[in-house]
């Protein structure tokens, strides 16, 4: 593959294909998105319907009755309700949006089973909640597995030229690049008149124009001036590909805008969510339930794992931190002890005997190689974010919320600047939050408040419930714990 060191006609010109361009026709790459998403749906279903029968008849006589599910309608239907909603699209829309088309597909499919199956009963309603409650679940996690394949092999997301390479555009592909699951894969830059024709960037090629560019399925703008400017860009030359634009709206949501006409103008209505009455009630009912529930089902594994630290180190295997909780109260988290009770003293003396570590403590406030975790049994506790299963406590009490901005110590706060800090602590801190499944620890700083933002400006209940799914994988994979 080109460098992206010098100017090419066109993506033919590139050179030999890498892994992402291993699907150049359209309809090949198409095809193979929807076959493999619906394999992961299919596979969901069948598993659902197998899990719900069981539950509620035990095991049926035929192998075909137990995985058409106990509803009227067999479960593998909902995939046609999937298919009309356009989940199997490999271009989008963002991860949250196909939880909630997910869900609308779900109700459809229940209301449909209702309808078919004669009186409205108490239990024909608990087995239509129990069977699309475990559809959901198991089909976001089927989608999950599906996607990760399609990446791997390069066919999730349309190729997508970028238009204008000023540093707008440059930190749009790098957007798009890190986070492919939005579903458009840069594949090069075009530049505008305004612009250099010598123009190098560093992580994609720079395309000399449009036309030609049959590998390319989405033209993005970076900016309304990008598409104003750029008069080499006519309707009739590129009837196939896409039009977005991109404008930069730093310190505003970019989620669930309404768009509005108004007159010869475009209106772009924003809400502030989070901050909605009715949500912040909404939102305290779902943390009562599940962390009341949650405290039930883990409380025995909580006191196993509080037996394991008193055995590595005598003393009380809880303990609990001052963090900064809403609007700057501090509150007291709960959690399961994995560092020794001198903790700070092991500390201070290896952050003064290594500068190297001192200086990983002031850009992450967290040590790859951590003197203060007990052997064994607080690297697998804190690898494992077990260690935060008491917090579930917290969010029961109101301390906390299931998701949020991560609770962080006053220190680890003033690290950020006014505005950040302000922002951060007018919403309840959670127990996992947006930071915790895309970059976890591995994030400094400056990831920690994009995120941090990013779900703040954007939040709604489909983005909190796709965070506490995703959080499974993300715990699982131990994926930048320490």
């Amino acid at each position: 593959m080109s460098n992206g060191n010098t100017v090419i006609p066109s993506v033919a010109t590139i050179g030999p294909r890498s892994r992402a361009d291993r699907f150049p026709a359209r309809r090949l790459r198409q095809g193979f998105v929807v076959a493999t998403l619906m394999l992961g749906d299919l596979a969901a279903a069948l598993a659902a319907g197998c899990l719900a029968t069981l539950a509620l008849r035990g095991l049926p006589a035929t192998p075909g009755a137990l995985l058409t599910g106990p509803l009227p309608f067999p479960v593998v239907s909902v995939l046609a309700a999937f298919a009309a909603l356009g989940l199997y699209a490999g271009d989008g829309p963002s991860p949250p949006e196909r939880l909630r088309l997910r869900a609308l597909g779900l109700a459809l499919y229940a209301a449909g089973c209702l309808l078919v199956g004669g009186a409205v009963t108490a239990g024909l309603v608990g087995t239509v909640g129990l069977v699309t409650a475990l559809l959901l679940v198991l089909g976001f996690y089927g989608e999950w597995a599906a996607q990760r394949i399609l990446i791997r092999a390069g066919a999730w997301g349309a190729p997508t030229v970028i238009v204008g390479a000023d540093p707008a555009g440059r930190a749009l592909a790098d957007a798009l690049l890190a986070q492919p699951e939005l579903g458009l894969r840069p594949i090069g830059f075009v530049l505008d008149r305004s612009q250099e024709p010598g123009l190098r960037t560093e992580r994609l090629p720079v395309l000399d124009s449009l036309d030609g560019l049959s590998a390319a399925e989405v033209a993005v703008f970076s900016s309304c001036a990008d598409l104003v400017r750029h008069d080499g860009l006519r309707v009739g030359t590129l009837p196939d590909m896409r039009i977005v634009l991109a404008q930069q709206i730093q310190d505003l949501q970019a989620m669930w805008l309404q768009v509005r006409p108004l007159g010869g103008a475009v209106g772009i209505e924003i809400r502030r969510e989070l901050y909605r009455r009715r949500n912040l009630m909404l939102k305290r009912v779902l943390d009562g339930t599940v962390a009341g529930l949650g405290l039930i089902l883990v409380a025995p594994l909580i006191l196993l794992l509080a037996g394991l630290i008193w055995l590595a180190d005598p003393g009380s295997p809880f303990y609990a931190q001052v963090r900064v909780g809403r609007n700057g109260r501090p509150i007291r988290v709960l959690k399961l002890r994995t560092m020794y009770r001198d903790s700070e003293q092991k500390l201070r003396d290896h952050l003064d005997a290594s500068p190297e570590a001192r200086a990983e403590w002031q850009r992450y406030f967290k040590l790859a190689q951590d003197p203060r975790i007990l052997p064994r049994v607080g690297h697998f506790i804190r690898r494992s974010s077990l260690d935060e299963l008491p917090q579930l406590w917290n969010v029961l009490r109101g301390d906390m919320s299931l998701v949020g901005p991560r609770p962080f110590p006053s220190y680890h706060l003033d690290s950020f600047g006014p505005a950040f800090r302000r922002l951060r602590t007018s919403v309840p801190p959670g127990l996992t939050g947006l930071w915790q499944v895309s970059a976890r620890s591995d994030g400094d700083l400056a990831v920690q408040e994009s995120q941090d933002t990013y779900y703040i400006r954007n939040w709604s209940l489909w983005l909190d419930l796709y965070i506490l799914l995703a959080t499974v994988p993300a715990v699982l994979g131990a994926k930048g714990a320490r």
